[in-house]
């Protein structure tokens, strides 16, 4: 705008300046009071300039007439506006006056721009911090001990480990100073394949167990094996001798039958950024609890912990229940189950500054293996265990009893009466807690095919497939079935296409009879069987077809998978509340 237009308004915000003309209905700028005015038409007219002679035409021209003033008002002539262009002269034809847009569609352009500029800004802004979390992964070789990692469409194992390694800022003054460290807090998190519960199977770091050979990259990236030791403590599984994460995952795999997905190790750092990062976490004592090896001094009661005495906690063992390793575990389940709560609470997962800080918490302080070495897998595994509902989250511990070995009772072993149940839960994904009524259902439907009329032996008719078991198992189980239990219609059908980690047995309807007497005869569960169509044997009769999965155990041994925890077997879940002891 040239300074001849300005005028005595150029303070005014020409916005406040449009008033309704009561003579003709429409809206009007007006400037200044002093001024005369014309009436104005809602497109607001051309802003003429100032000129040496009153009464000229901006070209020269004498300008026609003014229309009347409104009575009792004076109207000041237009301002001509920038980008608008000039009224035509009476009884000339003139350009067709452009067409405002509203202020209403103005801001709407104004925001809409400033929108996408602030979104590709933001993009960029995640980029460059997704890149920087990424460079605060720690990534260690799974050297080929997991299952290539977890899958969206299948139940989840991850080993969690943590570590009493001392060397690393944050972690000096907790005695044993520069130690490598072990295995000293391992758990083995199973979430079901649909999602529904999961079980947290703390594994005593006390435990004699057998290490297998373990192939381990260097830090030059050579391949070495790592022999393997007999009747050791479990947490020897790492550090020791050099041992890596992986040999920790190939042990768990040794005792429980189960491979892990993936691991996640935690050292002393983790505890207290985790918590502080959170804002600290709930716990409930019996008692009152002072530590001096820990460094825990705590009251009896409901205790709000963070940093460095949420260590303290997990750490202390003394102090609690026998003074042991078990005792501590009991401890460090109550604290996770704390944990697990205050990350599920709307505190946390409404609070942007929380998850940033724990973004930033867990990508420094945890080290995982090769398989979720960036932010999104980390991600992705994030939203899988957050479809949990905590209240089916039960912790438990394996099964043990004292070392018979030992006089003086230092070290534990495997309960055989119960773990082996325990474990066999966890692979065929039984809960540990009773879930949603839809899922009593489909058990009660799946437990309804076992019940009813069951075939004589000599009339079942069965093939038999090796679908993952031991090599020879088809034939072993063929001469069982046909030398032990008088299923003499059976026939070794070799390998089948594919692998399975479970044994099935399909049939027809009218073969349900038969199904049910070969179900009886090898422990298989309702489960196990496949209501489906029969297929023609070499003799051209139907049969039925067994398919030996890789949980197939031998010949005569019951595939029986158990519906619930044995007796006295230790649990507690998640949502609740329970105060050391």
């Amino acid at each position: 705008m040239d300074a001849q237009g300005r005028g005595r308004a150029d303070d005014i915000d020409p916005a406040d300046q449009w008033v309704l003309n009561p003579s003709t209905g429409e809206y009007e700028l007006r400037l200044t009071p002093s001024a005369p005015q014309s009436p104005r038409s809602a497109v607001p007219g051309p802003r003429r300039a100032a000129t040496a002679r009153a009464g000229a035409s901006p070209r020269g021209r004498t300008a026609a007439p003014a229309a009347p003033a409104p009575p009792g008002r004076e109207v000041p002539p237009p301002r001509r506006r920038r980008g608008v262009p000039e009224e035509p002269l009476p009884g000339r034809r003139g350009r067709r006056p452009v067409k405002k847009k509203s202020k209403a569609k103005k801001i709407l352009l104004w925001t809409g721009g400033t929108m996408a500029f602030v979104l590709v800004a933001a993009a960029g802004a995640g980029y460059l911090y997704i890149e920087h979390l990424n460079g605060n992964i720690t990534s260690v070789a799974d050297d080929g001990a997991s299952t290539g990692g977890f899958q969206k469409d299948k139940a989840i194992n991850i080993l969690v480990i943590g570590t009493d390694k001392r060397t690393g800022s944050g972690n000096e003054g907790y005695g044993d100073s520069g130690s490598v460290g072990h295995a000293d807090t391992t758990i083995l998190l199973h979430v079901s394949k649909d999602r529904s519960n999961a079980t947290a199977l703390s594994i005593p770091r006390d435990l004699i167990v057998d290490v297998p050979d373990c192939p381990t990259t260097q830090e030059d990236g050579s391949q070495d094996v790592i022999k393997g030791t007999t009747d050791v403590r479990f947490n020897t599984s790492l550090g020791q001798d050099d041992r890596t994460p992986s040999c920790t995952m190939r042990t768990v795999t040794e005792l429980t039958g189960i491979t892990p997905d993936n691991f996640i190790v935690a050292d002393f750092n983790a505890v207290k950024t985790l918590t502080t990062a959170v804002g600290g976490v709930d716990v409930c004592l019996a008692k009152d609890i002072k530590d001096p090896d820990s460094h825990l001094d705590l009251k009896k009661g409901t205790q709000h912990i963070s940093g460095e005495t949420a260590l303290a906690f997990v750490r202390t063992r003394h102090a609690v229940g026998f003074g042991g390793d078990l005792s501590r575990i009991t401890l460090q389940q109550q604290f996770l189950s704390a944990l697990m709560r205050k990350l599920k609470s709307n505190d946390t997962l409404t609070n942007p500054a929380k998850m940033i800080k724990l973004a930033e918490a867990g990508t420094k302080a945890l080290t995982v293996d090769s398989q979720l070495d960036s932010i999104n897998k980390l991600k992705d595994l994030g939203l899988e265990l957050g479809k949990l509902n905590v209240k089916n989250l039960t912790f438990t511990t394996v099964p043990v009893i004292d070392n018979p070995a030992e006089k003086v009772k230092a070290t534990v072993v495997v309960n055989p009466s119960s773990a082996p149940q325990v474990f066999d839960m966890i692979k065929n994904d039984v809960s540990f807690t009773e879930v949603k009524a839809q899922k009593k259902k489909e058990a009660a439907a799946v437990a309804a095919r076992l019940e009813g009329t069951k075939a004589d032996a000599s009339e079942v008719r069965v093939r038999i497939l090796n679908g993952g078991a031991v090599a020879g198992s088809a034939q072993t189980e063929l001469e069982y079935l046909q030398n032990e239990e008088g299923v003499l219609k059976s026939e070794n059908a070799g390998n089948a296409d594919t692998e399975l980690s479970k044994t099935t047995l399909e049939y027809a309807p009218d073969q349900a009879d038969q199904a049910r007497r070969l179900a009886d005869i090898m422990g298989l569960s309702g489960s196990a069987m496949k209501p489906g169509k029969s297929v023609t044997n070499s003799q051209g009769q139907p049969t039925m077809t067994l398919t030996l999965g890789k949980d197939f155990k031998g010949a005569g041994e019951s595939l029986t998978t158990p519906t619930k925890a044995p007796e006295g077997v230790q649990q507690s879940t998640a949502d609740k509340v329970e105060c050391a002891k």
